[in-house]
């Protein structure tokens, strides 16, 4: 049985959750393996909305077993609060596992995260303020913190202090804050002990075992390939690998294991926070796809860019994921237009690119070339097989088929999980 790993293929928010659904209760382990509470899913399940942060979108299959890997930092106020907040409404947590090398956002974080970016002004990058990139930057300096270090009052203090020697001479005199106690942010991430104690496990030895038993593993990145710290719009970037490689670092899978990549891509372009984005519309067509697809961030609310189809930004993340699969999501948003534009190369400095530039200078000045489409106007929410779609639609997702090389196996067409075309099964 397969391990199969979601991608988003544009900047975020493409609707991974649409993939899980097609492959229902057949999942046996859903893995979140990268990011942390900057990134959000939305998942409709009988008209019921969900907005998940940390915890993957399987939590709401009771046969599922919900994994957080290694890879992704968890601010843990968040976590038990999405618990809580999820046992509310009827849905189980409980069965919830984390890796025990799992690194864990603390305050501290947030307020890093939260004066660096307003020092910066007109330079900033745009985060969410959540902590995730100062979490991911102690990682690296290795400073970080982890979740095995609750089980140890004393190392876990030892830890603060060292994190924060030099921070509190950051925020004091550089930031104009006022230090940060150590003894006060240990005693509070201790508080959490016990209660994540029964959850952890090693990670890689449950998911190697699941595989050796013929379990279905899905990995489930947040963000996207063009927001991955290497291979993304950098530095207009998240702090980790959301790319499907990354799967295999934030969970101890090795590369061998992994059977299908599905690239999300949405059927036209958003993006959150500042940054390139060629075909973005800051005009009327842009209003009205902000407004027919609620564009607003899941995690901040904040508005999402948006912008007509890019096919170079998807034919990027097919060849570097290696896409098997390309699962379309919302081509229900773009009823309604005459002509639905599809960016196929860019103009730099007078010359054409049929691939995304080398430098990011040359992105950043990137104007698109547009081939035009006939649109449709039919009401397209209530199909369920690629037939149903009237014939503008069909050669519109045929032709973002041809210029993104990967077979579209999948196309939502509506918010809810039933609202879906499967054209080849995902398993």
């Amino acid at each position: 049985m397969p391990a199969i790993v979601v991608v988003g293929a544009q900047w975020g928010d493409e609707g991974k959750g649409k993939a899980t659904d097609q492959l229902g209760d057949r999942v046996d382990y859903c893995v979140r393996y990268s990011g942390g509470n900057n990134a959000g899913h939305t998942v409709v399940v009988n008209g019921e909305r969900y907005a998940l942060h940390l915890l993957p979108s399987g939590i709401l299959n009771p046969n599922c077993v919900p994994v957080i890997g290694n890879g992704v930092v968890v601010d843990l106020d968040v976590l038990f609060s999405e618990i809580e907040g999820l046992a509310a409404r009827g849905v189980d947590a409980s069965h919830m596992v984390i890796s025990a090398n799992a690194h864990i956002i603390t305050s501290y974080h947030q307020v890093i995260d939260k004066v660096t970016e307003r020092f910066l002004g007109k330079a900033r990058i745009g985060t969410t303020g959540r902590g995730v990139g100062p979490a991911y930057a102690d990682k690296v300096n290795r400073i970080g913190l982890r979740i095995q270090d609750l089980f140890d009052a004393s190392i876990l203090q030892q830890k603060v202090e060292a994190a924060l020697e030099q921070k509190n001479h950051l925020l004091v005199k550089v930031y104009n804050r006022r230090k940060i106690e150590p003894a006060e942010v240990a005693e509070h991430l201790l508080s959490h002990a016990e209660r994540i104690r029964p959850h952890v496990v090693d990670v890689s030895v449950l998911l190697n075992e699941a595989l050796d038993a013929g379990k279905v593993v899905l990995f489930e990145g947040a963000q996207a390939h063009h927001l991955d710290v290497d291979h993304g719009t950098y530095p207009y970037v998240t702090s980790s690998n959301p790319v499907a490689a990354g799967a295999c670092v934030g969970s101890g899978v090795g590369p061998t294991r992994i059977d299908r990549v599905v690239g999300i891509a949405k059927a036209y372009t958003t993006r959150v926070g500042e940054g390139p984005m060629p075909t973005e519309l800051l005009d009327a067509d842009g209003d009205k796809l902000r407004e027919a697809g609620v564009e607003f961030g899941t995690t901040t609310g904040r508005k999402r860019r948006c912008g007509w189809f890019d096919a170079l930004v998807v034919q990027t993340a097919a060849r570097a994921n290696a896409f098997t699969d390309i699962f379309l999501t919302k081509l229900d948003v773009l009823t309604g237009w005459e002509k639905i534009p599809i960016c196929v190369g860019y103009q730099v400095s007078g010359v054409r690119h049929d691939s995304m530039p080398l430098t990011q200078s040359e992105f950043h000045h990137a104007v698109p070339i547009y081939e035009e489409l006939d649109g449709w106007t039919e009401d397209i929410s209530a199909c369920r097989e690629f037939d149903d779609l009237p014939k503008n639609a069909q050669v519109y997702v045929n032709r973002i088929e041809e210029l993104c090389s990967a077979p579209i196996s999948g196309i939502g067409v509506g918010p809810s999980r039933e609202q879906s075309i499967v054209i080849n099964d995902l398993l």
